[in-house]
């Protein structure tokens, strides 16, 4: 007997996780670098079944980073195929604290659209992007190093 949920022909588990693409008022997005891979990624993390999406970004971007936020509007929902992840991507404006690092980042930064775009990975660069474009919410799916582009 198969432990493997599709193959046992019941529902895929998936687990959801949440971003926030923090807007400065000069454009610029805030970013961690992860402790664990030393990639640049939107500060985010696992929503807890007891908290609302909007909760759960409010949250993680505290604890990653040291700065409050409120939440904007959703800009983009994010499958990783090959995981089973759905990302939600909030836009958000900071409203208090102060940068800093967490046991999760080695560094907080803010950064611009070129900089997103030269040191994030595809995946992680496209998220804060379409924050910025004014047209979501998007849906995109990825394996985890590609974007799977619809035709």
């Amino acid at each position: 007997m198969s432990n493997s949920p599709q193959e046992a022909g019941s529902t895929p588990l998936h687990s959801v996780s949440v971003a926030g693409a923090v807007v400065r008022e000069d454009g610029r997005v805030l970013a961690i670098r992860r402790a664990d891979n030393k990639t640049w990624e939107p500060p985010g993390g696992v929503l807890e079944l007891s908290e609302s999406p909007e909760e759960g970004v409010i949250r993680e971007v505290w604890e990653e980073t040291g700065i409050h936020v409120e939440v904007d509007e959703l800009t983009g929902v994010y499958k990783n195929t090959s995981r089973g992840i759905v990302a939600l991507v909030f836009r958000c404006k900071p409203s208090g604290g102060s940068e800093r690092t967490s046991a999760e980042s080695t560094a907080v930064g803010w950064l611009t659209p070129a900089e997103i775009e030269e040191r994030m990975s595809e995946v992680y660069a496209i998220r804060l992007l379409d924050a910025l474009d004014g047209g979501g919410p998007h849906v995109r799916s990825h394996d985890g190093r590609r974007l799977r582009h619809v035709r």
